[in-house]
């Protein structure tokens, strides 16, 4: 079990299962299908991120170095929480970008049920996580990995 303190960007709590992505997260492609065509696990439909195509998203513990893309990208997963089908939290290892941290937002004022985002968990953070690891956040940001 290790211990990660980053900075809460919209604050919660939360336990998921981790899934892990070393490359930066294209929103747009990896929501597109869930979005639009109706997909309610969320498969990521992003073919340039080989660690996480085709696995499902939702209820997760979504653990990246960034967003990459789109400037609908913010958009894009204020839609997600709205529709119920964004990751239980999204953990950073580096800052959060404007973008996603606007749909963040948004999700936390508008949606029902907001999605937990910390960021600056550092590098040494997301080489330790793997997928299928117990995830828990807290409201202080801190991301017990076990």
């Amino acid at each position: 079990m290790k211990q990660f303190k980053g900075r809460p960007v919209c604050a919660g709590t939360c336990e998921a299962k981790a899934l892990v992505s070393h490359g930066g997260f294209n929103t747009l492609a990896s929501f597109q299908n869930a979005l639009q065509f109706g997909d309610k696990e969320a498969k990521c439909g992003d073919q340039n991120n080989a660690d996480l195509y085709q696995k499902p998203m939702v209820g997760t513990a979504l653990c990246l170095p960034q967003t990459i893309g789109s400037t609908t990208g913010g958009m894009v997963l204020y839609c997600a929480t709205e529709m119920k089908r964004n990751p239980k939290c999204m953990l950073f290892s580096e800052h959060i970008d404007s973008l996603a941290c606007a749909g963040a937002v948004l999700g936390a004022v508008w949606a029902e049920e907001p999605m937990t985002v910390i960021d600056c968990l550092g590098d040494e953070f997301l080489n330790y996580v793997k997928d299928g690891m117990d995830i828990s956040v807290a409201l202080d940001g801190t991301v017990t990995v076990k």
